[in-house]
C-alpha cells in the first residue's frame, strides 16, 4: 500500500511555505510522493478573483521540479463548479483503493473543517496531517483534534513543521506595490509570475 500525501490549495501563487509544510509531511511520515492539487472553484473564495487555473497549475510545476517525491494533480481544475475536498478524496480512494491518503492542511484548518462539506467522508478517506504554529496554543489545538477525533472516528497527527512568514495575499500585495518577493517563492516562479506580469494589480 503507497503512503500518499494530497495538498490541495489555490496556490495562488504557490511558495516556499507550501513547499516546507509538503516536504516535513513526507518526512515524517515516510509518505511515498506528496501531490500538489490546485483547486477549481473554491467554496470559500466563491465569488474572489482567483488567478485562472492553468496558470497556477504552471507555477506548481515549476515549483516542485526539483522535487522527485513531489508531484501534481489537475483533477480539481478538471472539474466544473465549486470543488470539495469530500468530493475528491472520494474520487481518489475509489480509483486507487489500495493507496492510504494524508490530508495535508495549514495550521488554521483544524479550526475549521468541523464546518467543511462532508467532515465525515474526509476523515474517513484519509488521515489528516496538520502543521503547527508556535504562536498557537497547544492546549487549544489537542483539544480540538480530540474533538474532531471523536466525532469523526478521524485520525489527526500533528506536523512539527518550520515556519516560514510567508503567505500568497502578501506576496501579490507586495508585487502589486512593485515591493521585491525574493526568498519567498522559488526563482522559477517569481520569474513566471513577472514574464507574465500576474499580480501587478491589487484586485487579486
Amino acid at each position: 500500500m503507497s503512503k500518499i500525501g494530497i495538498m490541495g490549495g489555490t496556490f495562488d501563487p504557490i511558495h516556499n511555505g507550501h513547499l516546507a509544510l509538503a516536504a516535513t509531511a513526507y518526512r515524517q511520515f515516510h509518505l511515498d510522493r506528496v501531490y500538489f492539487m490546485p483547486t477549481g472553484t473554491p467554496p470559500h473564495k466563491e465569488g474572489k478573483q482567483v488567478l485562472k487555473a492553468n496558470l497556477r497549475l504552471e507555477m506548481v510545476k515549476l515549483a516542485i521540479a526539483d522535487y522527485p517525491y513531489f508531484g501534481y494533480s489537475d483533477l480539481e481544475i478538471q472539474r466544473k463548479g465549486l470543488t470539495y475536498t469530500a468530493d475528491t478524496l472520494t474520487i481518489l480512494s475509489k480509483k486507487y483503493p489500495y493507496n492510504q491518503f494524508y490530508y495535508i492542511v495549514g495550521a488554521d484548518s483544524l479550526d475549521y473543517m468541523d464546518c467543511w462539506y462532508h467532515p465525515e467522508v474526509i476523515f474517513q478517506r484519509a488521515i489528516v496531517l496538520a502543521a503547527m504554529r508556535q504562536t498557537q496554543s497547544m492546549e487549544r489545538i489537542l483539544a480540538v483534534k480530540q474533538m474532531l477525533e471523536q466525532k469523526y472516528s478521524g485520525v489527526i497527527h500533528l506536523l512539527d513543521c518550520p515556519e516560514i512568514n510567508v503567505s500568497s495575499s502578501e506576496i501579490r500585495n507586495r508585487i502589486a506595490q512593485h515591493d521585491s518577493i525574493s526568498g519567498q517563492l522559488p526563482m522559477a516562479v517569481e520569474q513566471f509570475i513577472y514574464e507574465h506580469s500576474l499580480y501587478e494589480t491589487s484586485n487579486f
